[in-house]
């Protein structure tokens, strides 16, 4: 399957000049087309002005951002979008008349391979999809504001949507770097389907005299843990927006208790904003009422959403988490106030819903129901497993957590290697990860929770279950694969150095952080990259915590095959057919001449340890040299203790087997999380700033 690489954004404004800036920030090459000069010149101001912003902040250099501007040519007239474009986004008007107007011209200029896709947060897909000419190359896209930092997008495939076609367009989405909800052809979707109920109820609360707009804000943020409440939101993204948004559900899903709120129309009228600057104090009567309200319109309608099939709870939460940046999604929140009484909050708002029209009342589903008289949690899923001519795909499916390793993906991996490593048909195992990232680590606050309450053999009880589960990919017979190409850090690069192979692209990054975080990896971190790519390359990817881009891990072994996106899949079935390596460890680099693996070799040899570990530049060695002054710097920021311990298990793969290395490693989890300077390491990450270590 050939990937998308030119993509034509239509319609220039805040959203469409926003996906442009996006896809050209990854590398796409991107037209962005509107139907006069002056739309395209204000599309490319928007997006001079952001990068502007980005490179006071060091987000980009400006090298970064002519790069990215480059790579965005501007276009007058639908028309004249070009003919072997990959992928057209039609981000116009949210009108069906103007933008199936947009896909008659669209079809016409485009080759016969050109995939259409809508910017669409409440049309139906599959209408629109009747309307392009090209019913089998057409998916609905909801972008969330602002596209270049708001990480979700919900792909909605038309009935007619070819697997291709969205198959290619959920690949695009997740080399933007995007958590992807694919999701069913229903008003809303998935977020705005809860999220827009959620705000027109907030009106009503006031509307009913309930609390001021203030203390709504300051009882909705504590209720669901967020920055903004609901009045706050609306300001910020136009009050005409979330009228418009609930009339729409309110006839699509002939729901009256939708309907837009009277006094948001009249503040529409009067072209006013909501006066959020009043007291914010609230009695705890004041609380319950709006907390019970938003909660129960919350999850009545995220299990609607799940019973009619337009997406997995799983899903729904993911939604909440990474679109509205929700420290809980719906289904987790009911967990945490249990499921009895989250059911009981929903039918509440199902009475209320009865009350506007006894005959189109709002229903509670009957799962939901089931579910809470069992009072029984939901249970949720995070690796899935795919099965197809003999190869086991398990992807891991937290990117809204860059797909961290916790006691239920560890479980839920385990148990699911068990099943392929089982089952005779399969004589592959590939591991994936959705999102932006592999695996981003091991999840620290887990860490730092268990440290805080003197419960480390908690630690030392999870990182041996993760042992068990790295050894049914160590010693599976089928042939293991990691699809590493995103991020994989720390624990998630452990999980990928178990694996017969590594297949990486350019946007591939590697890095062993710990030392830096107070601890060592104890997930094979020490023992499998020394023999990959021998002691002294180990050192310097293991000891400095140094970033490796995908050329850099492709050098030292780290990544058996570094290939473009346009040939992951047939490097999967070269490797599938070919089977497992002859040597998993060879002890060297695979380019000892590249000037990282010659550096590395040279500089953290046996005889320059000594001088490293007390701080000080080996002999031979300058330094003011910038590669030299670069790792004695990484060095210095290390926590002393991990740095000593994470050396001499290192030293160790010298002399013995991989199972006592490992071993060995687990023997020593105690100490180090014992340590103040673990505690401070780990606490630091998770508050965003730089550790002090005392050596204690």
């Amino acid at each position: 399957m050939q990937p998308i690489q030119r993509v034509a954004i239509v319609g220039a404004g805040n959203m469409g000049s926003g996906i442009a800036q996006k896809t050209a920030q990854e590398e796409f090459d991107v037209q962005m087309v509107d139907r006069e000069q002056q739309w395209v010149d204000r599309g490319q101001g928007i997006i001079r002005d952001f990068l502007s912003e980005a490179v006071e902040r060091r987000i980009f250099s400006p090298a970064q951002v002519e790069s990215i501007q480059g790579r965005i040519t501007g276009v007058v007239g639908v028309e004249n979008t070009a003919a072997d474009t990959d992928l057209v986004i039609e981000a116009v008007f949210e009108d069906f008349d103007v933008k199936t107007a947009v896909f008659t011209t669209l079809d016409a200029a485009c080759g016969p391979n050109t995939i259409l896709a809508s910017n669409t947060s409440s049309l139906s897909v599959n209408a629109l999809a009747e309307a392009t000419g090209r019913a089998d190359r057409f998916v609905g896209l909801h972008f969330f504001y602002h596209p270049a930092k708001n990480r979700l997008v919900e792909v909605i495939p038309a009935t007619s949507s070819s697997p291709e076609t969205v198959a290619k367009v959920v690949q695009y989405c997740k080399m933007l770097g995007k958590v992807v909800i694919v999701c069913g052809d229903r008003p809303g979707f998935v977020v705005n389907r809860f999220f827009v109920p959620w705000l027109n109820e907030a009106c009503l609360l006031l509307e009913e005299g309930i609390a001021t707009a203030a203390q709504i804000d300051a009882a909705a943020r504590k209720a669901f843990r967020i920055g903004l409440g609901p009045f706050g939101l609306m300001n910020l993204t136009g009050p005409p927006i979330a009228l418009h948004s609930t009339d729409y559900l309110a006839e699509q899903l002939h729901t009256p208790r939708y309907v837009g709120a009277q006094n948001l129309r009249d503040l529409i009228e009067a072209n006013e904003h909501w006066d959020v600057s009043g007291d914010e104090e609230f009695s705890s009567e004041q609380y319950t009422t709006i907390a019970e309200r938003l909660y129960g319109v919350v999850f009545g309608v995220a299990a609607q959403i799940v019973e009619e099939g337009v997406c997995s709870m799983e899903d729904v939460d993911r939604g909440a988490k990474v679109g509205l940046r929700w420290a809980r999604g719906p289904f987790e929140m009911m967990n945490r106030v249990g499921i009895k009484e989250a059911n009981r909050m929903a039918e509440a708002y199902a009475d209320l819903s009865a009350q506007s029209d006894p005959e189109r009342a709002w229903s509670v589903p009957a799962f939901f129901t089931e579910q809470a008289t069992a009072n029984t949690p939901w249970h949720f899923t995070y690796v899935d497993t795919s099965i197809e001519a003999g190869v086991a795909t398990l992807t891991i499916n937290r990117p809204e957590a860059m797909n961290a390793l916790n006691e239920t993906v560890v479980g839920q991996l385990s148990e699911a290697l068990d099943e392929v490593n089982a089952n005779p048909s399969v004589h592959t195992i590939v591991l994936d990860g959705a999102g932006k990232a592999f695996v981003a680590g091991a999840d620290v606050k887990f860490f730092v929770d268990k440290i805080r309450a003197d419960s480390i053999p908690d630690i030392v009880t999870f990182t041996a279950d993760g042992h068990t589960m790295l050894n049914k990919l160590e010693s599976s017979s089928k042939t293991t694969i990691a699809l590493t190409t995103g991020l994989a850090l720390g624990g998630g690069l452990e999980l990928a150095l178990a694996c017969d192979y590594r297949i990486g692209t350019r946007r591939t990054q590697f890095r062993f952080p710990e030392t830096s975080i107070g601890i060592y990896p104890g997930l094979g971190g020490s023992q499998r990259p020394a023999r990959i790519c021998g002691i002294p390359a180990a050192r310097w990817a293991v000891l400095a915590g140094n970033f490796m881009d995908a050329q850099t891990g492709h050098d030292l072994g780290l990544l058996t095959h570094l290939v473009d996106v346009a040939s992951v899949n047939t490097c999967l079935a070269e490797l599938a057919s070919a089977g497992k390596p002859a040597n998993k460890y060879p002890g060297t680099p695979a380019n000892s001449s590249s000037a990282v693996a010659a550096f590395a070799t040279s500089f953290f040899s046996d005889d320059n340890m000594s001088a490293i570990m007390n701080g000080t530049c080996p002999d031979g060695f300058n330094a003011e040299d910038k590669s030299v002054a670069r790792q004695m710097k990484s060095l210095s920021r290390t926590a002393p203790i991990a740095l000593k311990m994470a050396s001499d298990l290192i030293d160790a793969t010298a002399s013995t087997s991989l199972a006592d290395g490992l071993q060995m490693e687990l023997d020593h989890l105690t100490e180090i999380f014992s340590t103040q300077d673990s505690l401070e390491g780990l606490s630091a990450l998770i508050e965003g700033r730089k550790p002090t270590y005392t050596n204690n």
